[in-house]
């Protein structure tokens, strides 16, 4: 275990600072030494993994403690980026998110992903995953309401249809994934948004119902 990460646990209450230096393979005295210096000159255990350089940026080891403790009993079922969030909003810490993630990591109060192999990793190819889309919008800038259905390759982005209609509709729908299908060919996976013509939803904003298919979703 790195020398930051049992500072980390001990900060966040999760050890003892006597077991920190049991830990650390040091003395109760030298430990002493090592709080008393970053209560005095501010905590910079964290390194920068981009660069692998020890952060020049000090802590408070108030702050640091606060941010801790704010985890361990406030928000413990947050993931990082919404804690992060309320940190600068509810109680006006402002750290950067990579401080914060690398600090809970650290204390074990989250757990680290691990990376993927290069073995692992799926890089997506074009015509793999389509992405079809409605958005209601004066378009043409008069007081007629439009309906812009568009379909794009999510891996390059590129557009494969882009058509105003009247509505959305499951014909409209239809007739864009047929011509977007005799142009290119067919794709493998195509996703959309809960509109009723690609599910059915029995109860607004619950489950769709997977084993109801639309006309679009049996294609």
């Amino acid at each position: 275990m790195k020398l930051q990460d049992v500072i980390l646990k001990a900060m966040a209450k999760k050890i003892s600072w006597m077991e920190a230096a049991e830990i650390a393979g040091v003395t109760d005295r030298t430990m002493r030494r090592i709080r008393d210096r970053y209560e005095e000159f501010g905590y910079t255990g964290l390194f920068d993994q981009r660069r692998g350089k020890r952060s020049t940026h000090r802590i408070p080891m108030e702050t640091a403690e606060e941010v801790l403790r704010l985890y361990r009993e406030v928000y413990f079922d947050f993931n990082i980026r919404h804690f992060h969030e309320k940190l600068q909003e509810e109680h006006e810490i402002r750290l950067s998110y990579t401080w914060v993630q690398q600090a809970l990591q650290g204390a074990g109060l989250v757990a680290k992903r691990r990376k993927r192999g290069p073995h692992r990793r799926r890089r997506p190819m074009p015509g793999m995953l389509l992405h079809i889309d409605g958005s209601k919008h004066r378009w043409l800038h008069n007081d007629r309401w439009h309906d812009l259905i568009v379909i794009l390759d999510d891996a390059t982005s590129e557009i494969y249809y882009a058509q105003l209609v009247e509505e959305e509709s499951t014909r409209t729908v239809m007739e864009a994934l047929r011509e977007v299908i005799e142009t290119r060919g067919l794709f493998c996976s195509l996703y959309s948004d809960r509109g009723s013509h690609f599910f059915v939803t029995p109860k607004a904003g619950e489950k769709v119902d997977k084993h109801r298919l639309t006309q679009v979703g049996g294609q």
